[in-house]
């Protein structure tokens, strides 16, 4: 993958260890956990995983984890069923509405018959198998983990009901991948439900988060380096994406598109082929967003693929 790397966290909690998410389950992935576990976690057993979201960079060793240490499992409902659905679905080829979805999309005819012919990606690939049971994660729930006691805030867009924690002991965060320090997280609508609005649902959570945001907060992201100065990152992100709305809305005033064509609009930068699934699925998360103000309309096709403009 483009982005090559998780953050995970260890929390010392009594005589053993709280993990927030796990990274993939792969020989790489157990090969690193076993070095961590003779190293930094002293041998000691890992009591829970909290899984911050369902996609399975993060949670790819959770059930690998409650089946060898007999850890218990903390997520969302809508985490937990996302990631036992997903890891359920396997799947040779890609679906007809996976084809289609990419086809009204704009994807490029020789990449559409590459996919084709090819495995997808499967969550079963990376991502242990769940066990049944969970612990319950709810927005505005008061949870202990780390010697702390932790609020939970919901956000969405990104992934559904993926929780943050917010110490109420002392200025720690834990943000997951819906608070980064210097990349946005994907937003991407997929065939599973084609007319989603991600963009929107995460603006309104930056909004809503933003609440709980102090500067002196060290905020510990999925992905990069833990950070301070967390309400001018907010910030930030919010302004990142209503400036790549309006552009992308000045561009087709000035003529119609696909989804795809949007590409040099949404991220000013060539999009090669390891980046090419995830542009496609945020730039319709773009261009749907758009839809739902009524900024812009379907208004013509060109090989079967919709034509965006104003």
């Amino acid at each position: 993958m483009a982005l090559d790397h998780v953050n995970v966290y260890a929390l010392e909690d009594g005589d053993g260890w709280t993990l927030v998410d796990t990274g993939f389950d792969s020989r790489r992935g157990r090969e690193i956990w076993a070095a961590l576990r003779q190293g930094p976690l002293a041998g000691r057993p890992v009591r829970r995983v909290v899984g911050t979201h369902h996609h399975p960079d993060h949670i790819g060793l959770a059930g690998w984890f409650m089946q060898t240490d007999g850890a218990e499992l903390m997520m969302s409902r809508t985490a937990w069923l996302m990631a036992r659905m997903l890891v359920l679905d396997v799947q040779d080829r890609p679906s007809a509405q996976a084809l289609a979805f990419w086809k009204r999309a704009g994807m490029p005819a020789d990449i559409l018959a590459g996919r084709a012919a090819e495995r997808p990606f499967n969550f079963a690939d990376v991502v242990h198998p769940l066990p049944l049971g969970f612990t319950r994660l709810a927005e505005g729930a008061e949870v202990r983990f780390g010697r702390r006691r932790w609020r939970v805030a919901m956000g969405h867009g990104h992934a559904p009901c993926h929780a943050t924690f917010w110490s109420l002991d002392d200025d720690l965060v834990i943000g997951g991948d819906q608070l980064l320090p210097s990349i946005s997280p994907n937003l991407g609508v997929y065939p599973t439900e084609p007319e989603a609005d991600p963009v929107g649902e995460w603006l309104d959570s930056c909004g809503r988060l933003a609440e709980l945001a102090r500067p002196g907060q060290l905020v510990l992201p999925g992905h990069k380096l833990p950070f301070r100065g967390l309400p001018t990152r907010l910030s930030q992100m919010i302004d990142n994406h209503h400036h790549a709305l309006d552009r992308l809305a000045e561009a087709l005033r000035e003529a119609p598109r696909t989804a795809v064509d949007c590409f040099d609009i949404l991220f000013k930068r060539r999009i090669g082929a390891p980046e090419f699934g995830l542009a496609l699925v945020e730039a319709v998360a773009h261009v749907n967003h758009l839809r739902h103000r009524a900024v812009i309309r379907a208004v013509g096709e060109r090989d079967g693929a919709v034509l965006w403009g104003a």
